[in-house]
């Protein structure tokens, strides 16, 4: 595994929330794709936007594909500065990470490297403590149903983490807190989201293939899909390097600039950095079955016989209007992500959100900036 080294940096930027009036840039005419019959809500999409940034949002940025293609981005760049958004901006794309993970483990499944129905410890000895009486499969890592418990952290909201933001937490150690704990149930029979399954999976694919997870994902996701702009950040380098919108925490009646985060610890999970039209890509490939090859796909369109399960390999089942949508949503302080489509790509959506409690109630900002894109 590549080394993660501690950092330590100071200093943030603390705005108060009546920064006084912002520009806000106006938003480009829908393109004529999205007049088509069955084509998003536009509507619904620009009422969205207006008023950026605001209580919810300095920020979004929006691309709607499928049959029916519309785009948008509004708020601006610096909550300081005013500049308006860059519409091709970086971002963190926080838990859609997961599905790069999941595809990357099932390519080395579909390659005969791994086998799904084997335990953890199979690649991984030594792993799992005696009080993991039952064995964790690879694929209960994949679809949340494992048992293991979410490993430490700086703490349990924004508020608690920020002081310790240039601090690091290797995958290692977030690895062995959460095995200490014992499972939290036998594997197999819930389903329970965290971090951890796919903690445990970056390892087990650097076990695997002898190399870094980072650049395995280089060279057999963004290489290939086309995705130029999607990374990983070098260790515990805190930024965002190339073009990007900054991020904003409300904190104690104010706005906080949370851009510069180390999100090491979550790695495999969650630290992945990318663009809409890249994400975009990487949803089409996926779906489209040029990623991972069949019958490995099945296990992203598969969700596990268990009572109250709605994940499957890294997505997540919803129906929208009475469409059936898989998608993944993705929270790192002052970023929110989405990635869906139907299985048929007859829709796609990918969103970028600079909300003001990006980790808080991901719903709302779903509802606001997502939902209207399924809409009939």
């Amino acid at each position: 595994m590549n080394a993660r080294t501690r950092t330590a940096l100071a200093g943030a930027l603390v705005l108060g929330l009546a920064a006084g009036p912002l520009t806000v840039p106006a938003l480009a005419d829908a393109p004529a794709a999205a007049t088509v019959t069955g084509g998003p809500d536009v509507e619904a999409l620009r009422a969205a936007l207006a008023g950026l940034p605001d209580h919810d949002a300095t920020a979004a940025l929006i691309r709607v594909g499928g049959r029916g293609s519309w785009s948008g981005a509004a708020g601006v760049r610096n909550v300081r500065t005013g500049t308006p958004v860059l519409e091709q901006a970086r971002f963190r794309a926080g838990s859609t990470t997961k599905v790069v993970t999941a595809a990357v483990a099932l390519q080395l499944a579909a390659e005969g490297n791994v086998d799904l129905d084997a335990s953890v410890g199979t690649y991984l000895p030594g792993l799992l403590t005696a009080d993991f009486t039952k064995p964790v499969t690879v694929r209960q890592l994949l679809n949340f149903t494992s048992g293991i418990q979410p490993g430490t952290s700086f703490g349990d909201t924004v508020e608690e983490e920020y002081p310790h933001r240039f601090e690091t937490l290797t995958p290692e150690e977030v690895v062995a807190s959460a095995v200490a704990k014992g499972p939290a149930f036998d594997p197999g029979t819930r389903q329970e989201y965290n971090n951890i399954n796919y903690t445990i999976l970056g390892m087990l694919i650097e076990k695997v293939t002898g190399d870094t997870y980072e650049h395995q994902a280089a060279l057999r996701i963004f290489r290939p899909v086309g995705m130029r702009y999607t990374s990983f950040p070098e260790g515990a380098d805190p930024c965002i390097h190339g073009p990007h919108n900054r991020g904003y925490q409300a904190m104690g009646g104010k706005l906080v600039d949370v851009t510069e985060w180390n999100m090491s610890d979550r790695w495999a999970a969650g630290d992945m950095i990318s663009t809409t039209v890249d994400l975009e890509r990487f949803v089409i490939a996926l779906f489209r079955g040029k990623v991972v090859p069949e019958p490995q796909l099945k296990e992203m369109f598969t969700v596990p016989d268990i009572p109250g399960a709605t994940r499957s390999a890294s997505l997540e089942r919803f129906v929208v209007d009475g469409r059936e949508v898989w998608g993944k949503t993705g929270a790192r302080p002052g970023y929110h992500t989405v990635i869906a489509a139907t299985r048929d790509l007859s829709r796609t959506l990918v969103y970028s959100v600079n909300g003001t409690d990006a980790k808080g109630d991901g719903m709302k900002l779903v509802r606001r900036f997502g939902l209207p894109a399924f809409h009939h």
